[in-house]
């Protein structure tokens, strides 16, 4: 199962997204705190959205630490990309955790400094409002409409 995060970070690195999507059972549960949870072909489609919109961008990851404990594991792994919408520079730290079944990741949770992240992409703004309920539940709702976007349009 080592190999499986493996190979699943070496995928994103390439943003080889099919080869990302082939380390989930189909019925994976996904969460993060900016798009909250999804399962199954949802959370496939964000990371189909995620890498579609970073071919032929600055975008990197690296990968470090992967642990496993049983039917459990974790990783830690950066992006660093630039926003979009405001150009601004980020590097994330993200520590990910998963569980398995037949194989197969069947539960990811990335854990990252939400408001930390809002500061980077949104500058002040960010700063200011990244720490509170009322920006997470915004940033969920946007980032909703995009991967519903995302997943009309494919």
């Amino acid at each position: 199962m080592k190999k499986t995060i493996e190979t699943f970070y070496t995928a994103f690195q390439e943003l080889d997204v099919e080869t990302m999507v082939s380390c989930y059972n189909d019925d994976i549960i996904f969460c993060d705190p900016a798009f909250g949870n999804l399962k199954g072909d949802q959370a496939k489609n964000m990371w189909r959205m995620l890498c579609h919109s970073q071919k032929g961008k600055d975008f990197t990851v690296t990968f470090s630490n992967i642990q496993m404990h049983g039917e459990k594991g974790s990783a830690h792994w950066e992006a660093f990309y630039t926003f979009r919408k405001t150009g601004r520079k980020v590097h994330n730290k993200i520590q990910a955790e998963f569980e398995f079944k037949n194989g197969k990741i069947s539960s990811h949770t990335d854990h990252f400094n939400l408001h930390h992240w809002a500061g980077q992409a949104m500058g002040i703004s960010g700063w200011c409002l990244g720490w509170t309920p009322f920006f997470k539940k915004k940033l969920q709702q946007q980032t909703r409409k995009l991967l519903s976007d995302f997943e009309t349009r494919s």
